[in-house]
């Protein structure tokens, strides 16, 4: 509630309020019962001293729900050359203005190729079997984002939406076209425009998390 509050009880039987890093519906997943990962905090000068992480789903499987880790992830595995679709790129700079008023996630540069415009999506939502979906809520921003892609493209460029999927029992990636057709949309005319889309299944454990497997689109 309020965007980014939880309310959990504690193996103990604490009632707790937990700072919850994810602005959208989290479909699925915030349902009274369920299990979720809290990670604690000590900083003195924060006044909630727990944050939601995980979220346990099925057979005790995990799901990141932090749209903060994508962008530390996906950075990370970029500047380890650890995404094999880019691994040629050796300049990796992350927040570069461009577009109106926005800021590009990472911007690839490397001699003789295309620059690379590279936006990350953090995606939580699985409603069928072994299928990611994005978005789980209408999203504004996520459309405008793959209309700025499409000006790159036209501006000789390279431009790629990256699906980080925080969540490894999934084989293929979908657009939850139902939950935002505006968003379906963007998404068709940005693929036409020449968009690049990769999605990519996560690995979570308790000591980490890192990129997986690539998605069917």
């Amino acid at each position: 509630y309020k965007r980014f509050l939880a309310d959990v009880e504690l193996e103990t039987g604490e009632l707790i309020t937990a700072h919850c890093p994810n602005p959208g519906a989290m479909l699925g997943l915030t349902e009274p019962g369920g299990r979720i990962w809290l990670e604690p905090n000590t900083d003195p000068k924060k006044k909630l001293k727990y944050g939601w992480r995980l979220s346990e789903v099925g057979e005790g499987e995990l799901i990141g729900i932090d749209t903060s880790v994508p962008n530390r992830l996906v950075g990370e595995a970029l500047r380890q050359a650890l995404v094999p679709e880019l691994s040629q790129y050796s300049q990796v700079r992350a927040e570069v203005k461009y577009g109106t008023n926005s800021r590009i996630d990472f911007l690839l540069r490397e001699s003789d190729l295309p620059d690379v415009y590279l936006e990350i999506k953090n995606v939580h939502l699985v409603r069928k079997d072994r299928i990611a979906e994005f978005p789980d809520c209408v999203t504004d921003r996520g459309a405008k984002h793959l209309r700025e892609l499409s000006d790159m493209v036209a501006a000789g460029h390279r431009a790629i939406m990256f699906y980080c999927v925080q969540y490894e029992a999934c084989d293929a990636f979908a657009i939850a076209d139902d939950l935002d057709p505006a968003y379906g949309e963007a998404f068709k005319a940005a693929r036409s425009a020449g968009v690049e889309a990769l999605a990519y299944a996560c690995r979570i454990r308790q000591d980490g998390i890192t990129l997986a497997h690539r998605l069917h689109l």
